[in-house]
């Protein structure tokens, strides 16, 4: 009889094998049998389960569907449809997903047709009774769901009720109809989300969601539409869905659906629109509505009008991602309601008319003109005028476009071994604490810059005001050499912002002379800043780093940051002056800062004091500049010393040494009565100028900022509570204590546009 006996090393564990000539034997070592449990459990796939159900929510879902058909070795995928997807009417955009190479594991008609109310709530129920059967038979460990949408809610139910974690895209955002009950009421169904906006993820946090199973992950959608925006086919899309007369950013994409919580009012607008279009006269593409209530209503009115029959007009049920978002990119105008509008279309700078309701409580881009009350169809003309054509900075509110790596690393982080019974948190809706599953965008962070005389100057600060890097190069003296070496510093500043941890959200610039804030354009420098005049910073910034600019005067900026992050924080009404090389400044009235007509409001340093005092730089005499700047104190050093009136016995100073403002407040601290005499002359003329604003605009507070700050506050509020009138003696004087103003100013100018996008 043959014995064979083979040993085979695992680990530190044998399997036994004996072989008989009429049999074979096996015996496994018990502890094999543990190692083989615990490398089964450690490879095991997290089986996903993605149900779309209808072609907007696929065109944010598909990202992460192709993201995970990618990982098969961590991920096993399953395909749900139902929905508008299975309806010939609306496309049967199902075949769009197949198209993806992607299986469909159940199709599911849910669907009651009427396109009215009941039709919605029995279309939720036909898809209640129907999901269990396919949950049951695919027992996925996640169930991905977006949005707001009705089927959405029918999925999430299902899922909660039969204990599959879900996970929900776009949580935590506000809009303006039915839409916000039933997201909000998907959230609080599941057990993870992945939101677009840092404000989405407070409100999910203010609903009481455990933060840390919440990722500020961006919009898929963007992972894919960053990437296609600059494609050289888009010329070829433009034309197969418009015709070949058709140019880059002269047509109009229009697409309004039914706002379900005031049907007739949506059919209304939706008429005004099509007038509104009919008589702008320019070629559109028009989407049919999606299936809500009132949908059928719609296209009835759009029928009705001729809208598919006009030769400037394209009516059409659906449009492929990919060459949609081409269409949007290159568009003169979108018009509607659609989430489109307010969320793709910023990536791009196209601008968008909003009209209605139905985006009520959006986060929106300055592209985004709302035309709430559309009551009549001139008011959407007139908005068609101020809008077509127009290009804005690309924003990226919804996201950067690297969602997609994010959502999928948080999804292998779940561990299935964790109860599932969710957990509600309290937690402070001011400043959360987001835990963000890659460590990234924790810091959100402002670029600004500084253009002064002398230096460039670019820095990162946090919406705490912390710089947390600096960067300072000489300023060139040419246009092209200045514009050049900016645009380089930005760009070496925006990688360097990566290892520090930073989401940059913008940039802001702070410039002397007169600023156009609002077109991003210096419309006249100062002296010295030369060749500097009718320039536009805001595009050629945004369109080297993809993000929004703003830009304004160095007073005004220093005013802001006083209003951020000094002693004007929650002061309604204060006046900042600024006492450096000129007197500058900026006014806070009720709580907005003031530009005027022409952009030259709060040019303090040239309020006249006396009329036959000093020439100022202005070609003016008398002006609180003339007086009162550090180089008219300069100006006066000087003379004193050329006369041999400044040194005084004690008082350092070298031959060889500049003489500044700061020798003669040296020489009045040590008694030079002559430097004494020009130094109270310079602070009353300063505390003249500062009553004649208090008479003016009545603040509360004067802020003195700059390097003569702190020298001339206890004199000027002397002079204030001995001259002004009595009910604006008592108003405080107080000095600056922030280092970086200008900087800071231009800081906050992205910070508060980033936190209040809600109009």
């Amino acid at each position: 009889m043959l014995h064979l006996f083979y040993a085979c090393a695992i680990g530190c564990t044998f399997i036994y094998v004996y072989i008989h000539p009429l049999s074979l034997y096996v015996y496994i070592h018990p502890l094999y049998l543990l190692s083989l449990l615990l490398f089964s459990q450690c490879k095991k796939r997290l089986r996903v389960c993605v149900a779309t159900c209808n072609r907007a929510d696929y065109s944010k879902l598909a990202p992460i569907m192709f993201g995970l058909k990618a990982h098969p070795d961590e991920f096993d995928l399953e395909v749900v449809v139902l929905g508008s997807h299975l309806i010939d009417d609306y496309g049967n955009t199902f075949r769009l997903i197949e198209q993806d190479n992607f299986d469909i594991g159940s199709k599911l008609h849910t669907i009651v047709r009427g396109e009215d109310e009941a039709a919605m709530v029995e279309s939720v129920g036909l898809a209640l009774v129907k999901l269990p059967d396919v949950l049951q038979r695919l027992r996925p460990d996640v169930l991905v769901v977006h949005g707001d949408r009705f089927d959405a809610l029918a999925l999430a139910t299902a899922a909660a009720l039969m204990n599959i974690r879900i996970l929900h895209l776009e949580g935590g955002e506000v809009s303006g109809t039915i839409d916000d009950s039933i997201r909000h009421a998907i959230s609080k169904l599941a057990h993870y989300h992945a939101c677009c906006t840092r404000i989405a993820e407070q409100h999910l946090i203010a609903m009481c969601e455990d933060h840390s199973r919440i990722l500020l992950a961006g919009c898929p959608s963007y992972d894919k539409l960053l990437l296609s925006q600059h494609k050289g086919d888009y010329m070829d899309i433009i034309r197969s869905w418009l015709g070949d007369k058709v140019q880059e950013g002269e047509y109009i994409v229009a697409l309004q659906h039914p706002v379900t919580t005031d049907i007739q009012h949506s059919i209304k607008i939706y008429g005004l629109m099509l007038d509104a279009l009919l008589s702008f006269n320019k070629f559109t593409l028009i989407l049919f509505p999606n299936i809500d209530a009132g949908s059928k209503e719609m296209v009835r009115v759009m029928r009705k009008k001729g809208i598919e029959q006009h030769p400037n007009f394209r009516a059409v049920k659906h449009i492929p991602f990919e060459q949609f978002i081409q269409l949007v990119s290159h568009a003169g105008c979108v018009i509607g309601n659609s989430s489109c509008g307010v969320r793709e279309a910023g990536a791009f700078g196209t601008p968008v008319i909003n009209l209605g309701t139905r985006q009520t409580g959006r986060e929106t881009g300055e592209n985004v003109l709302h035309v709430r009350d559309a009551d009549s169809h001139n008011k959407i003309y007139h908005a068609l005028e101020l809008q077509f054509g127009k290009r804005y900075p690309c924003s990226k509110i919804y996201g950067d476009g690297n969602a997609v790596p994010r959502i999928l690393k948080f999804l292998h982080s779940i561990d299935l071994n964790e109860p599932l019974q969710k957990t509600f948190c309290f937690p402070p809706v001011k400043d959360p604490i987001s835990q963000d599953i890659d460590h990234i965008l924790e810091t959100q962070s402002a670029l600004a810059i500084d253009l002064g005389g002398t230096n460039l100057r670019v820095a990162i600060i946090c919406m705490r005001g912390n710089i947390l890097k600096k960067y300072s190069q000489p300023n060139p003296h040419t246009f092209e050499d200045r514009m050049s070496l900016l645009l380089k510093m930005c760009k070496e500043t925006m990688r360097d912002a990566v290892s520090l941890n930073c989401r940059i959200l913008g940039v802001g610039v702070s410039t002397g002379g007169r600023v156009n804030p609002q077109e991003g354009v210096v419309l006249h420098s100062t002296k010295l800043i030369q060749e500097w005049s009718s320039v536009d910073l805001r595009t050629p910034i945004s369109d080297a780093l993809h993000l929004p600019v703003w830009v304004d005067n160095d007073g005004n900026c220093a005013t802001l940051a006083e209003r951020k992050f000094g002693h004007g924080k929650g002061v309604e009404n204060f006046v900042t002056v600024i006492t450096g090389t000129g007197i500058g400044g900026g006014i806070i009235q009720h709580n907005e800062l003031v530009h005027g007509s022409t952009f030259c409001a709060a040019e303090l340093g040239h309020i006249v004091v006396s009329l036959d005092g000093p020439e100022c730089s202005c070609g003016s005499h008398g002006c609180i500049e003339a007086f009162a700047s550090g180089t008219a104190l300069q100006k006066e050093a000087k003379r004193l010393h050329d006369e041999d009136l400044l040194k005084v016995e004690g008082m350092d100073m070298k031959l060889s040494e500049p003489i500044t403002a700061v020798h003669l407040i040296s020489a009045a601290k040590m008694g030079n009565s002559k430097a004494d005499t020009v130094l109270n002359k310079a602070s009353t003329a300063l505390a003249l100028g500062i009553i004649n604003i208090l008479h003016i605009v009545n603040p509360t507070l004067v802020i003195l900022s700059g390097v003569l700050a702190s020298f001339y506050q206890a004199p000027v509020q002397q002079v204030i509570s001995e001259r002004a009138l009595v009910s604006t003696q008592s108003t405080r004087v107080v000095a600056s204590n922030l280092e970086e103003p200008a900087l800071l100013g231009a800081a906050s100018m992205v910070l508060d546009y980033a936190t209040r996008r809600t109009y």
